[in-house]
């Protein structure tokens, strides 16, 4: 989002063995912060071409925050291609939402990119995560985000993650420390991770991301929480509520690390609540 193909560019090039071919589209400044579906056009045209232009050379993906969300669209139209996917490597993309924008278009009455930037879209994601190698690389300058997307947003099931401290949004494209996390994950053949063990805290962090309207929020303003319910093992629930109603609950493991952080909306708090009462009596 508002930028050109410059960056990104320059980056494929840096980290992309000799005689690649690059494909770098420009979606243009002015069409980022509108609608999305041209630009997934855009993106699925420009693939569609190098396919058939080279049916057998393997595919190497590199997207940053809305190119992400852009290119999880265009391979979940295109099952079709997964085959064709060497790896896949998300730099700060907010799969799960984006807690700006979920601010800006609280409703998602349609302002903007902000609409289509507040979807989660783990669901899509996952399902190419489970099949297509994954790097996921988040950038963290609060202690929960990268000034722009929260790390917790851009996590996905299966996708290999590496999270680098002191790096911020716009300098996940130019940062020589993402560079090198992309060649490492490229020197030897990655696999998908195994489906994770189901623990108390993971099973907690499903449970609330089924909350309707929820949104992955910034890990750092556990530090504002209160707790509302310890289990056994010392993993505890925590909430608080922001300056603007905004409704935040926490997941804190034994070892007092949050595990995950989530908001809803002043339509979605009753929603929350409930799902709090129920992991109470669920989760033992």
């Amino acid at each position: 989002m508002s930028d050109t193909n410059r960056k990104m560019l320059a980056l494929a090039h840096k980290v992309a063995p000799p005689n690649s071919h690059i494909v770098a589209p420009n979606l243009g400044i002015v069409k980022t912060y509108f609608n999305i579906e041209p630009l997934i056009a855009k993106v699925e045209r420009d693939a569609l071409q190098a396919f058939e232009q080279y049916p057998n050379i393997p595919t190497r993906i590199i997207a940053t925050s809305l190119g992400g969300v852009i290119w999880i669209e265009v391979l979940s139209r295109n099952r079709e291609w997964w085959s064709k996917i060497d790896s896949l490597v998300l730099l700060g993309s907010p799969i799960g939402g984006s807690d700006l924008a979920r601010m800006i278009d609280p409703l998602g009455w349609g302002i903007g990119m902000a609409k289509y930037l507040g979807e989660n879209r783990r669901p899509l994601a996952e399902k190419i995560t489970a099949v297509v190698p994954t790097l996921v690389v988040a950038g963290n300058t609060t202690g929960g985000s990268d000034g722009t997307v929260t790390v917790e947003s851009t996590k996905l099931k299966r996708a290999h993650f590496v999270c680098i401290d002191g790096v911020s949004h716009p300098a996940l494209r130019s940062d020589p420390a993402v560079a090198t996390a992309i060649q490492l994950f490229w020197e030897k053949p990655r696999e998908p991770l195994p489906v994770p063990k189901f623990t108390l805290v993971s099973e907690l962090i499903e449970h609330f991301r089924a909350v309707q309207g929820i949104t992955d929020a910034n890990s750092v303003d556990v530090k504002y929480s209160k707790t509302v319910h310890s289990f056994a093992d010392g993993t505890t629930i925590q909430t608080w509520t922001n300056g603007f109603g905004i409704y935040h609950v926490f997941i804190v493991d034994s070892d007092r690390k949050c595990q995950y952080a989530g908001f809803v909306g002043w339509v979605h708090i009753a929603g929350l609540e409930s799902a709090i009462d129920k992991a109470k009596k669920i989760f033992c």
